[in-house]
């Protein structure tokens, strides 16, 4: 028994030891040491390294180094080089997610297509490009970049239904810097787009550009098919799993058809967001099929976050302006926006709890439409904050609105 409790402490004091060397190594490439030399440190010290220590090194990283979230990003495309090559290998041929529909087989699947996409048809477009500069090459790259664009219900599926479940789990770090190279990578994608579209690029710019959008692409791919996924199995259950899947279709797939539903042989969930019963308010009563057919009837979307910041509730009626899936419920807003927009909600929440404020309005264009997103500080009867609603709706029928309409159609 002593023998198993030494090798267990062993065991354990290897692990720290291991996660420190390598904060020590992503601390030593902050400070300017070249790639060669850590890879080389790395190699002769490390012997095989798991997708948690990356994981808890990151976190450490932000949290006990004080580097933010934008620098981890940077390092993050360094020391996955560090790292190819040396992550053990857990994926399990006979698991779950090599099943049609699993999530992670899914998010698999468009990985294939991407990395063709990006690496065959995008790469090749951009060297002829390169080699003849003209409006039928740039034509090309235009068409790449628009259908490239799709990459958003990839990343998006990824950052709203997964992200949420591992931070159940106390896992923030990779989701923070992957959400922010995603938001990169979506930018990056758009600007040269739009720049080949107004026929006012710089070459060698627009070359650069294309240039990161293939590497950081193929990067990300890596790190999800490495990192990101091993970890997520190794944490999630099946139920959760099972929750992801079933609103993959709200937000859409990259690449390819949307896939079969996945089954467990031993799920049998029902429905597990939604609960009988009556809700009797101040002004009647309701059941609760009742209530959620009125609010996902109305013309707007309506989101409710209590006085802890948490999501507590979103209408979703067919036509929502912007996604929300039911992973949401129990987040806090905060980790449901991108890192570097984090700020903004915050002042915004700030106000309404000091009573600085009492409402804020907001008004963008979104594709079709022209989207005012108003925000109510909800108080109680003391004026006690008691939380936020959101409020979102296209405007753009109403602004067209002119004279009078007095009898029905």
């Amino acid at each position: 028994m002593s023998e198993m409790i030494n090798n267990r402490e062993r065991a354990v004091q290897e692990k720290s030891e291991r996660q420190q060397l390598l904060k020590e190594i992503i601390k030593e490439l902050h400070e300017g040491k070249s790639v060669s030399e850590v890879k080389e440190r790395f190699t002769k010290a490390v012997d095989q390294v798991t997708v948690s220590d990356i994981s808890k090194m990151e976190q450490a990283l932000m949290e006990e180094e004080g580097i933010s979230v934008e620098e981890v990003q940077r390092l993050c495309s360094v020391h996955t080089e560090v790292f190819k090559g040396s992550i053990e290998e857990i994926h399990q041929k006979e698991g779950p997610e090599h099943t049609q529909g699993h999530p992670v087989h899914t998010f698999i699947q468009e990985n294939k297509e991407i990395d063709r996409h990006v690496n065959f048809t995008l790469k090749l477009h951009r060297d002829q490009f390169e080699k003849v500069e003209s409006e039928e090459t740039a034509n090309k790259l235009i068409k790449d970049l628009i259908k490239l664009l799709e990459i958003d219900n990839h990343y998006s599926r990824k950052e709203n239904l997964l992200f949420p479940y591992l931070e159940r789990y106390g896992i923030f770090g990779p989701t923070k810097v992957m959400w922010g190279v995603d938001d990169r990578i979506r930018a990056t994608v758009k600007e040269a787009r739009n720049l080949l579209t107004n026929g006012i690029w710089i070459k060698t710019d627009l070359l650069k550009s294309l240039d990161y959008i293939i590497s950081e692409v193929s990067e990300m791919i890596y790190k999800e098919e490495h990192i990101l996924f091993p970890l997520a199995l190794e944490k999630l259950t099946e139920d959760e799993w099972l929750k992801i899947e079933r609103e993959g279709d709200v937000i859409g797939y990259t690449f390819i058809d949307p896939p079969e539903a996945w089954q467990p042989e031993r799920a049998d969930l029902g429905n597990p967001f939604l609960k009988d019963g009556v809700v009797q308010l101040n002004t009647g009563i309701l059941s609760v099929p009742q209530l959620e057919l009125m609010m996902n009837h109305l013309p707007v979307d309506i989101t409710f976050i209590d006085e802890n910041d948490t999501v507590r509730y979103f209408s979703h009626g067919k036509e929502r302006i912007f996604h929300r899936t039911k992973s949401v419920i129990g987040r806090s807003v905060q980790n449901c926006h991108p890192p570097q927009s984090a700020h903004i909600v915050n002042d915004l929440l700030d106000d309404f709890k000091s009573g600085k404020k009492d409402v804020e309005d907001f008004w963008i264009p979104f594709k079709d439409k022209f989207v005012l997103i108003r925000y109510f500080a909800v108080r109680d009867g003391e004026g006690n904050y008691k939380g936020t609603v959101e409020f979102t709706q296209n405007i753009k029928p109403v602004q067209e609105i002119t004279g009078e309409k007095r009898l029905m159609s």
